[in-house]
């Protein structure tokens, strides 16, 4: 039996009655794409929820710097000279408090202390202290809020990755990026509105993997899912057309499979049969848009020059960082960009240097060239990792090498613009940088002051999954972090 005349066979009342009524919008949708083949887009393609944003957004767009693999808090921001004191005596079973341990360092005999090899200073007119790593990223610490009681439920990095990403520790729930999408939309016509980038990295220590489940989509529509431009080679797939194909013949092939879409739509009602005529569509338009966009010829010498000798590398994180300024100076809603390398369980001194060889730099750039646009204030930059590192030295210690383990206890994040109150401080750690002392803040209560800073009460912002009003913050009371807004 053909399997569409049995779909029709089984239909329920409901289903004939739904259908018929989609049959008009099919055709309408048929005689849309049929139309014109280079008329002009409508006003707004990727389109909010209506009644979104919820009130007065101060960032219009979110830049994410993810540093995969878990920074150690000890050894950038989170300054303890204390610890000299303790170089190579064990970490006090008060401290440690019973805490669950990575099988990496569960049976050690010993977890003797390992204070940072490198200096701090005082920066800014906030007197942050920061380390000798970051001296890009230091002349902004009067822009930045850092949190330094960031804590989160997971301990190994696959589901502490996609907690970070999703507020959940297992798969199958939709990313930060793609919520922002899926309610705001993006005022860009010519590019997604999530767009996802993966640079190069330079510690030599193998790296965690990257699964795509940090920007899909989840259980909203796949429309919503980041699209990931590649670091080398064409930066998405088949973008030219093939030799004798030329863009007329290209678009009239679309609009036929448009309206070939349309008819199944009108039989199926299947939503991803829309999704699927919108992604050909937005493929179409970037065969334009994304070459134009990562041709940095553009830009003058002195931005270049700017973020750094790496800046005309193709996948180097200062190409991405200089990218994701075009992005959302285009009008993308949301740029993602995830270096890896962090996962520094031995060796880390020198692993680290060649980590924030990578970043800082770019990252002051970014800061720099977005503020000199006017672009900082509306735009939201976040640092961090899925996890920090323990006090503790996994392995072996002497004065010039250590390595430290996974500790999700409590770490480093920091924002930027979009309304961030600058040159403060939230949350204090103790001495040891192993528990918190003051103010802890949630990795949802982080998600939360994204969503809040972008115009969304992240507890009405949500979808039907499971039975459930799925949030990107879950169902656990979450709030904005206040005391970091302006």
């Amino acid at each position: 039996m053909s399997p569409l005349f049995e779909s029709n066979l089984l239909q329920t009342r409901r289903q004939f009655f739904g259908h018929t009524g989609l049959r008009l919008g099919g055709l309408g949708l048929t005689y849309a794409m049929g139309t014109d083949a280079f008329a002009a887009p409508k006003s707004q393609v990727h389109e909010p929820l209506p009644g979104l944003p919820h009130f007065a957004a101060k960032a219009k767009a979110v830049i994410y710097l993810h540093m995969n693999g878990g920074p150690s808090q000890l050894d950038t921001w989170d300054y303890k000279p204390g610890l000299q004191q303790w170089y190579d005596k064990d970490l006090p079973p008060s401290v440690q408090g019973g805490q669950r341990l990575t099988g990496m360092t569960s049976k050690q005999a010993r977890f003797p202390v390992a204070p940072s090899l490198f200096k701090f200073a005082q920066h800014g007119q906030c007197g942050r202290w920061v380390s000798e790593l970051l001296p890009h990223t230091a002349k902004h610490v009067d822009d930045i809020a850092l949190i330094k009681t960031v804590h989160t439920n997971a301990i190994n990095h696959d589901p502490a990755c996609t907690f970070v990403m999703t507020g959940r520790e297992v798969p199958g729930f939709a990313s930060l990026g793609s919520w922002l999408a899926y309610g705001l939309g993006s005022e860009s016509n010519d590019l997604p509105a999530f767009v996802v980038l993966t640079p190069t990295w330079s510690a030599k220590a193998m790296a965690q993997a990257l699964f795509t489940r940090m920007w899909s989509s989840g259980f909203l529509p796949s429309k919503f899912s980041g699209v990931a431009l590649r670091a080398v080679g064409d930066p998405v797939l088949y973008m030219q057309n093939p030799d004798g194909v030329s863009p007329a013949n290209r678009r009239a092939m679309l609009d036929t499979l448009a309206q070939m879409n349309a008819h199944s739509f009108e039989k199926f009602g299947d939503p991803e049969i829309q999704t699927r005529i919108s992604q050909y569509e937005m493929a179409f338009r970037m065969q334009t848009s994304v070459p134009e966009l990562v041709d940095l010829r553009q830009e003058s010498q002195a931005t270049l020059d700017l973020y750094g000798p790496e800046v005309l590398k193709p996948g180097s994180f200062a190409a991405s960082a200089i990218l994701a300024r075009r992005l959302v100076e285009r009008g993308t809603r949301v740029v993602q960009v995830l270096h890896r390398g962090w996962d520094q369980h031995g060796n880390l001194p020198s692993d680290i240097r060649l980590q924030c060889r990578d970043t800082d730099q770019p990252i002051g750039a970014l800061l720099t060239d977005l503020k000199q646009r006017g672009l900082l204030d509306s735009t939201l930059v976040i640092w961090g990792g899925e996890f920090g590192r323990t006090v503790y030295s996994q392995g072996g210690l002497s004065q010039t090498n250590y390595g430290r383990d996974h500790h999700p206890r409590n770490f480093c994040m920091w924002m930027a613009g979009g309304g961030i109150k600058g040159g403060t401080t939230y949350g204090e750690s103790d001495d040891f940088s192993y528990n918190i002392a003051t103010d802890p803040a949630h990795l949802n209560d982080i998600n939360a002051t994204i969503l809040h800073q972008c115009g969304i009460d992240h507890e009405r912002l949500s979808y039907k999954f499971q039975g459930l009003d799925a949030r990107l913050t879950g169902v656990e009371r979450q709030k904005p972090i206040k005391e970091i807004i302006a």
